[in-house]
């Protein structure tokens, strides 16, 4: 992509307005937080320690809107306490330009490390440094500047009081993501019916998953219907695309096909009911169509073998989905992760021959299958039906563990380290941010305008460690400042408001912020701009002089960050490739040990195969994101084009959905063994290695070792309806993995 392009599609996606839900009853409690303090501060100590004290609550505020699965209070207090921390050390040395210089340059750098810990830790620390620009210019003495940092404080307790004293939908995101997942789950059932291979992004799942992770505090006030569901959702997702590919044994055509099409329609309503139920906290009400088709006893009429057994597993997880759903008022406690959930699968979801069957009371083998994986953990982590009875209750796992803050920051320190290293993108956004908000200090210091914090500040605040959000935020902040200072100056010329009438104002605007955030930087920005004229207007500035500073200001923090961008950028299209080596290697890991559980039957939950699983989708998001921030890069083409990354992309996600219809059917623990399984992991372990390895030097991945093992197995395959037919299939998309970079490297 050309640079003008870039700069065009970047400049586009800056001020676009997204429609999205608004929140107006938690914007409204966020702007009576900052009405609370700067009314007290205003009243009490004047304009000065009410702007400082407004931005501790406003900008602790902002921290409780980001998308953290921590509790808001604690978001709203460690942002109150650091701002705090910046401000008062900032002022402290804030009379010697070169110390005070040497701790902006200090502070930019770490808050540039920070996103080593991800976007909110990076969000919280950009904007610390940003707001201490501003207040450490309003303290006169130590003592006041001690002051202005309790105040600022003193917001960040106060937003975090009112997050608990005025509850808005609590769990609310958690709710969500969770919802997201069952909502995913449903869809992916409804395109099986008409794409029987169809793809499947893991996202919603991993969201879900990192949603699921619970502080002590947060374990022990749960509600219960968040504990377990996720865990049934990862577990249907193999089911389903065994139950639909043709491969496991169903025609394409035919009554068998049309059953399982009848499956995959009741499947996705049941889903869709129980997300519906989890995202509004209510009762899970099922449509009587998708009841009737699940508990009709033709399934094991129409349906044989494995397909049979995968039609049995689904019901017994979907009754499984359906009464963890339930709302219920008590709590599992601090260690549990699912509630008591029958290994059968209960209500009126499982009934009829199916219901029998995944009951254990008619057939041994759908039996085996309720307790064996119905009856597993829902984080992942095995888990035992009583004695293996059918509908006995199943013991409660430890529940996924979030550190406190005070644990987090020796791993939130151990992961900014590293990233101290030559290739590391975060590393590179740290010295851009730190010479930038630097050199805007200087640069504003030097120039004939007041308030010169505001070049550093706008640096600091738009800047991304990728290139499209660092531009496509300059724009908008530029734009919405504009807008904003415009409106506001009208409103001052005409109207004249007083300091109190300023602070109403201010608090509007911060409303209005709050409100619209989500919608895009540039409509928050609006708001921002005229919250900060008005806020500043307490103290009697000079509209006519806020308008030109903030503006041309504004306008040389934003190029500052461009050219810095420009000058010492980190592209992501050089590293595509190593990003598409990561993924492959890890899923042939997963594949490997999948593979490996049929010569060493350990039963369905094994804790190796889960682990590989979660790192193949952890490399496969990692790869997307990678690929998606290339797509607006105004770089020349390095080695991958975009017909080789969509060819690599499909045939790696077929790889791996092979490998998880291979998982789907592992065979429960003490089963026969089947020895040829073990010389194909090691094969499939060797190839992907390898081939990750040619593929970052630049070299078309050969697979002649894997070719050599499947191809023995023609005349004499292994006792296994699945084992041949996917090695096959896991050669042919490791085939076409070669054939896309094999292409992208002949000279067009």
């Amino acid at each position: 992509m050309s640079w003008l392009r870039a700069l065009k599609e970047t400049a586009r996606s800056g001020l676009t307005v997204e429609r999205r839900r608004l929140d107006p009853v938690i914007a409204a409690r966020a702007a009576l937080g900052l009405a609370l303090v700067v009314g007290f501060s205003l009243a009490v100590f004047g304009p000065a320690v009410a702007a400082s004290s407004a931005f501790g609550a406003f900008q602790a505020a902002i921290a409780t809107f980001q998308r953290s699965w921590r509790p808001r209070p604690t978001l709203a207090m460690a942002s109150g306490a650091s701002l705090a921390v910046s401000t008062f050390v900032g002022y402290l040395v804030g009379a010697h330009e070169g110390l005070f210089l040497a701790l902006l340059l200090l502070w930019t750098f770490l808050s540039g490390l920070a996103w080593a810990a991800g976007p909110t830790a990076g969000i919280i620390a950009s904007s610390n440094v940003a707001i201490m620009l501003v207040t450490v210019t309003l303290p006169t003495s130590v003592a006041t500047a001690a002051g202005h940092a309790a105040m600022i404080f003193a917001g960040g307790v106060v937003q975090a009081a009112l997050v608990v004293l005025l509850p808005v939908r609590r769990w609310g995101a958690q709710r969500d993501a969770l919802a997201d997942a069952l909502a995913a789950e449903a869809d992916y059932a409804r395109r099986l019916r008409h794409d029987p291979v169809a793809p499947f992004d893991p996202l919603p799942l991993m969201t879900a998953r990192n949603a699921a992770a619970v502080t002590p505090g947060q374990a022990r006030r749960r509600p219960s219907e968040l504990h377990g569901a996720r865990g049934l959702a990862e577990r249907i997702r193999p089911v389903l695309a065994s139950l639909a590919d043709p491969a496991v044994g169903v025609p394409e055509e035919g009554p068998a096909r049309a059953r399982v099409r009848e499956l995959l329609a009741a499947a996705a309503a049941v889903l869709d009911a129980a997300a519906h139920a989890i995202r509004h906290g209510e009762p899970v009400v099922l449509p009587p169509p998708a009841v009737a088709a699940l508990r009709t006893p033709d399934t094991g009429a129409i349906l044989h073998g494995p397909s049979r057994r995968a039609a049995l597993r689904l019901v017994a997880l979907l009754g499984d989905v359906v009464e963890t759903a339930e709302p219920r008022t008590e709590t599992s406690g601090p260690d549990a992760e699912t509630g008591p959930v029958a290994g059968g699968a209960a209500g009126p979801v499982a009934g009829g021959e199916a219901g029998a069957e995944a009951g254990g009371q008619a057939d041994a083998e759908a039996g085996a299958v309720a307790g064996g994986k119905a009856g597993t953990d829902a984080g992942g982590q095995a888990g035992t039906v009583a004695d293996g009875v059918a509908g006995g209750v199943r013991p409660l796992p430890l529940a996924r563990s979030r550190p406190t803050l005070l644990r987090l920051a020796p791993i939130v320190v151990a992961k900014a380290r590293a990233e101290l290293r030559r290739d590391s993108p975060i590393l590179r956004h740290a010295i851009r941010v730190s010479a930038v908000t630097a050199a805007g200090y200087l640069l504003g210091a030097v120039l004939p305008f007041g308030h010169g914090y505001w070049a550093p500040m706008a640096s600091v605040m738009v800047m991304r460690p990728d290139f499209s959000q660092t531009y496509a935020r300059s724009v908008a902040r530029f734009g919405g400042t504009l807008v904003g200072v415009a409106l506001a100056t009208a409103v001052v010329q005409s109207a004249h408001p007083g300091t109190y009438l300023s602070a109403g104002l201010a608090v509007l605007c911060a409303f209005a912020m709050y409100l619209l955030m989500r919608t895009g930087y540039a409509a928050g920005q609006v708001f921002v701009a005229a919250y900060v004229v008005f806020l500043l207007g307490m103290e009697g500035v000079g509209v006519t002089q806020t308008v030109r500073d903030r503006v041309m200001l504004t306008l040389i923090g934003g190029l500052l960050a461009m050219l810095a961008y420009a000058v010492y950028p980190a592209w992501e299209t050089p590293r595509l490739r190593g990003r598409l080596a990561d993924w492959l290697a890890s899923v042939g890991r997963y594949a490997a040990a999948v593979t490996a559980r049929y010569a060493d039957p350990a039963g369905p939950a094994s804790p190796d195969v889960r682990e590989a699983l979660l790192n193949t989708r952890a490399a496969r998001v990692a790869w997307q994101e990678a690929v998606e921030r290339a797509t607006h890069e105004p770089v020349r083409h390095r080695g991958l084009s975009h017909a080789a990354v969509e060819q690599a992309d499909h045939a790696l996600a077929e790889f791996g959905r092979v490998a998880m219809l291979m998982e789907a059917h592992l065979p429960e623990r003490g089963a026969p063994p089947v020895p040829a399984a073990a010389a194909l992991a090691e094969s499939l372990r060797r190839a992907t290695e390898r081939g990750a390895k040619e593929v970052r030097e630049r070299r078309a991945p050969q697979w002649d070792d894997l070719r050599e093992t499947v191809d023995g197995w023609s005349d004499d395959p292994p006792d296994h309806f699945l084992l041949h037919k996917g090695a096959v299939l896991l050669l042919q998309a490791l085939d076409e993995v070669t054939t896309a970079l094999t292409d992208s490297r002949r000279p067009r």
